[in-house]
């Protein structure tokens, strides 16, 4: 799936223009991850954000999280687990988690419901665009449908797509605290 990208700047004389319109090319692949494909659109280093500042933010190597104070844009597309999430163990989810440079995220408290749990230190936004999936939680999960939102508060959980189809899902995830 290619996603068209449109970042809009300023010319010499302040002028609102389009700086670059093509397709996103920062994209993602997990290891041990079949079929996921996560399209890193944009990110932010610090806030308040400068809206003069880089041209474009993804040139560089993306992991899973967040700057320090900052937040990134993407979509990911889930493909259907069926086939090879029967073979993730701990050994691989900790690959798995360490190929996006994420490995202290994942839950290591025993059995988890889905081998993929994780808990991040951010608040994240996300939106279905297409398809379906159940967010597992770690004593319920919520299907999630397009169109729904879900706001994710560094809570324990993965994604599961349980159908025969890709789930599309656009998520932009905020550095947070777990400090009360």
């Amino acid at each position: 799936m290619g996603i068209r990208r449109v970042i809009t700047g300023h010319d010499g004389s302040g002028k609102a223009i389009v700086i670059s319109d093509k397709e996103a090319s920062n994209i993602v692949r997990p290891e041990h991850r079949p079929g996921v494909a996560i399209h890193n659109l944009w990110r932010i280093d610090s806030t308040p954000a400068n809206v003069y500042g880089e041209e474009d933010t993804t040139t560089e190597t993306i992991g899973l999280l967040p700057p320090e104070n900052g937040c990134v844009f993407r979509i990911i597309e889930f493909p259907p687990e069926k086939g090879w999430i029967e073979n993730i163990d701990d050994s691989a989810a900790k690959t798995a988690w360490a190929s996006i440079g994420a490995e202290h995220v994942r839950d290591t408290s025993g059995k988890p419901p889905h081998p993929l749990m994780h808990r991040t230190e951010t608040v994240d936004f996300a939106l279905c665009l297409e398809g379906q999936i159940h967010m597992v939680l770690d004593d319920s999960e919520v299907l999630i449908k397009k169109g729904d939102v879900v706001i994710q508060r560094g809570t324990n959980h993965a994604w599961s797509n349980r159908t025969d189809t890709v789930c599309k899902m656009m998520f932009v995830l905020i550095d947070g605290t777990f400090e009360n």
